[in-house]
């Protein structure tokens, strides 16, 4: 058991997925007849992790009843934010959640995965870096962020989103986080986004973890459809997210 405590981050409103969001929330569109949050809890509960923070911005009474149907797995303490406060944001607002602990996650709710946590908390273990960066081969790095790593894996360089990318290994948002990032999250914004004002500041004490398995955005309505459809058959080549908003 990993014991790990978990932010799952939903607090976008899903603009992309219209009109689906409308009436939707973004965590509870269907994959196969399974809303993208409880396979992503499914998911967590596998790994051991108990305890869940998760933030949403519009239609929290549906998740709200979401989350009081399952009889099993994490206990999920539920945010609803009155106005958007970044990824970073609404981690640094909620550091009480995992004091004391000696790492958590952080995971982007618009993923469908399955990715194994195990073994990239292993990796994160085996260092004293800040943070473990989840990474994929992505075919459009300029519409991600994307680092370079050195040979034990420490990344050295990163760049949102780069008009002339040099590399094609990109943010998957998935991180496995020790309690000294929030001494690197800024303080005087009022939205606070990893990609551009986060991860820049820790080149150097991150390192990156490239994820095996199966990894697809589900930011629009085509992506939904392609990454419903490859998670149902399992295909063996994998979709990949292209960008994070």
């Amino acid at each position: 058991m990993l014991d790990v405590k978990a932010f799952l981050l939903a607090g976008g409103r899903g603009t992309r997925l219209q009109p689906l969001t409308e009436t939707v929330p973004k965590c509870l569109v269907s994959i196969g007849g399974t809303p993208l949050l409880g396979i992503w809890l499914d998911l967590l509960d596998r790994h051991g992790v108990g305890d869940v923070l998760l933030n949403v911005s519009h239609h929290a009474d549906q998740v709200d009843t979401y989350l009081a149907s399952r009889s099993d797995g994490p206990a999920v303490r539920l945010v609803v934010e009155d106005r958007p406060y970044g990824n970073a944001g609404t981690v640094a607002r909620e550091a009480a959640f995992v004091a004391g602990e000696e790492s958590f996650w952080i995971c982007y709710a618009d993923n469908l995965t399955d990715v194994a946590l195990d073994r990239m908390l292993a990796i994160h273990r085996a260092h004293d870096g800040v943070m473990t960066v989840g990474l994929f081969h992505t075919p459009n790095p300029s519409a991600s962020g994307v680092v370079q790593r050195d040979a034990r894996g420490r990344i050295v360089a990163f760049e949102e989103k780069p008009e002339h990318p040099t590399t094609d290994l990109a943010n998957a948002g998935i991180y496995a986080a020790r309690p000294a990032l929030f001494e690197h999250i800024p303080t005087n914004a009022e939205i606070v986004d990893f990609g551009h004002d986060v991860l820049p500041r820790l080149v150097g004490r991150m390192y990156g973890h490239v994820i095996d398995q199966f990894l697809a955005d589900v930011g629009t309505i085509g992506r939904l459809e392609r990454a419903s459809a490859a998670w149902r058959a399992r295909s063996p080549e994998l979709l990949r997210p292209e960008e994070h908003p």
